[in-house]
């Protein structure tokens, strides 16, 4: 009888446990422990090399199907429109010529790397140890950006960074100010009792202001919401005037209204605006969560600290007297609504804000459309402060209310945000690549940019998956913010453009049920035109295309200053590579692509 094998097994609490095996399994048991073939070994090197390839293969043809987009794309683009946009803009001058300037130095750059000329000790380098024209101007160069270049990029760096430490302690603030409002749950009350509903003549007289502008895609929602109005017949007047997609809810005036009551020192009841299209496009939920902040955060902890925010334009009562002793609606700065608030708020009116309230708006859903918002959003500020800030010094509120109105409402958040974002991210970073005796440190350009745009979308908590391209399409916005601020400041060419943000008319449910009623009703009539003559349909057929408005094509377009930024940023993010910098390049990069985006106009709606 043959010897069976046996298995010693030792462990840890000395236990032995001894395992007997035949020997039909001894043959199975070092079958396991034989090395893999020379076959087996190269199949598995096949599998790995297809896997590698195939790899490549699809990120070569993602790599062309984006290239025959961006081709395609600047093949249909509106040319036309762009080029008397750009024609004398200062600022598309200096990015192109910078980006030029960042080519010829990434071109040198790239020599002295693969010359392997040595960076940390190139000031030690004796002239008979330069080898060339080129060294020779390369080693002058670098003493001198050392010298001279290096010191006013770090005073200006520090100066934007004391900046955005500045405007983040804001934010960080206000944060605290929202906790604070939450925690308490503090809402503005109504004093006394509500109106009688069965005396009509205990409502207070109420004027209803819809602003219009060739907006044939909203008027009628706009026009039938304010009639819904659940507010007596006889003590409202709705006046059809000249831009609003103002969709209130039925019950809006008796949640506004009666926030009046007993307080004359109040002047405006602000509600909160809510978006039926902010889930269309990735550019509706970037803007959503800007605005949520500013919504439930800014608006909210000014108005009940400070009774004063500024004037949304839409979704707001205001006391007809506040606004005669405040001087009107003024048409001298393209924001208008921010202009009567200001008055207003140095005149003593109070203001209150409604978070709970909300009112149906739209969201441009294209980016063409929202730049120009934007433009407007920021320059109307600049154009206000200048005029303003001699009747604010002059004015009788208190010191610290001036201050406020001076430092944080206007220079804060209107002049200084947009300038270190533009400055700091988009000149100064790229720049420092070059001059990496002034390179920023990784906690302005990771650590706390990330923390504030936390911040801001904590608001918006189902936008988080949103985060780095919220903060990189913030950065990507600062140009055209920038730019805004600059001409609204310095009076410049753009400044008083005045461009009806785009609507598209999208509606609520209950406005789908109001237009399938209208539909109904629309076909039925239908059936009765169509018991009219031949020669009576022709004619109204010829009458209608006779009245409809023959438009333009719709294109989408270049937008040259994003692109110049976007092959500047690039350019830097190279540069960066070659001395592995890390943060900086992934910053840089995706920072880049980021513009790139958005100047081949891929971010939003699409018309081509």
């Amino acid at each position: 009888m043959a010897p069976s094998s046996v298995v010693v097994t030792i462990d840890k609490s000395t236990n032995i446990s001894l395992v007997e095996l035949n020997e039909s399994d001894t043959s199975v048991f070092f079958e396991k422990q034989k090395p893999a073939t020379t076959k087996q070994f190269s199949w598995t090197l096949l599998l790995k090399a297809h896997r590698i390839l195939s790899f490549f293969t699809r990120l070569a043809m993602g790599v062309s199907q984006t290239l025959i987009s961006v081709k395609k794309r600047i093949a249909l683009a509106d040319h036309e429109r762009d080029e008397v946009r750009y024609k004398e803009r200062l600022i598309y001058k200096f990015i192109k010529l910078f980006l030029v300037v960042s080519i010829m130095g990434l071109f040198i750059e790239f020599i002295a790397y693969f010359q392997r000329w040595d960076l940390d000790f190139i000031h030690e380098i004796n002239t008979a140890n330069v080898m060339g024209l080129l060294h020779w101007l390369y080693v002058g160069w670098v003493s001198f950006r050392g010298e001279y270049v290096a010191p006013f990029i770090m005073m200006l760096s520090q100066f934007c960074v004391v900046l955005f430490m500045i405007q983040s302690l804001d934010r960080f603030v206000l944060g605290i100010g929202c906790f604070w409002i939450k925690l308490k749950n503090i809402k503005p009350r109504i004093d006394g009792e509500g109106y009688d509903v069965e005396d009509g003549c205990s409502f207070p007289m109420v004027l209803v202001q819809i602003p219009m502008c060739n907006e044939r895609e909203v008027y009628q929602q706009s026009i039938a919401s304010a009639c819904q109005l659940d507010w007596p017949k006889d003590r409202i007047l709705i006046q059809v005037l000249d831009d609003s997609n103002f969709q209130p809810n039925p019950d809006f005036l008796q949640l506004t209204v009666p926030h009046f009551k007993g307080k004359p020192d109040v002047g405006l009841v602000q509600a909160r605006w809510s978006f039926v299209n902010k889930d269309e496009n990735l550019l509706t939920r970037l803007q959503n969560i800007n605005l949520c902040f500013h919504f439930e955060v800014e608006q909210q902890v000014n108005g009940h600290f400070l009774s004063f925010f500024g004037f949304n334009g839409t979704a707001g009562v205001w006391r007809i007297k506040a606004l005669e002793e405040s001087g009107g609606w003024l048409e001298r700065t393209t924001v208008e609504d921010m202009d009567i608030a200001v008055r207003a708020h140095l005149n003593g009116w109070k203001f209150v804000y409604l978070n709970d309230v909300k009112v149906l708006c739209e969201l441009p859903e294209s980016y063409e459309a929202y730049k120009k918002q934007q433009h407007r959003w920021h320059s109307g500020p600049m154009q206000l402060f200048r005029l303003c800030l001699p009747a604010i010094l002059k004015s009788k509120i208190s010191k610290w209310k001036k201050a406020n109105l001076i430092f944080l409402f206007f220079l804060l958040r209107k002049l200084i945000l947009p300038f270190y974002s533009f400055t700091l991210f988009c000149v100064i970073l790229p720049l420092t690549m070059f001059i990496p005796e002034a390179e920023l440190p990784i906690w302005v350009i990771c650590y706390v940019p990330v923390t504030m745009s936390i911040l801001n979308i904590l608001p918006a908590p189902k936008s988080f998956p949103f985060l780095m391209p919220y903060l990189l399409f913030e950065n990507t916005m600062s140009v055209t913010k920038f730019n805004a601020m600059l001409s609204g400041l310095f009076q410049l060419g753009s400044a008083y453009e005045w461009v009806v943000t785009k609507k598209t008319g999208r509606s609520s449910e209950s406005d789908l049920l109001a237009f399938a009623e209208r539909e109904s009703k629309s076909f039925n009539e239908d059936k009765i035109q169509r018991r009219l003559s031949e020669s009576g349909l022709e004619m109204l057929g010829k009458l209608k295309e006779q009245e409809a408005p023959v438009e333009p094509k719709k294109k989408n377009r270049i937008y040259r200053k994003e692109l110049a930024l976007a092959c500047l940023l690039l350019t830097a993010a190279t540069r960066s590579l070659l001395s592995a910098h890390g943060i900086h390049f992934y910053f840089l990069l995706f920072q880049g692509l980021s513009f790139l985006v958005v100047g081949l106009d891929l971010i939003g709606e699409q018309v081509v």
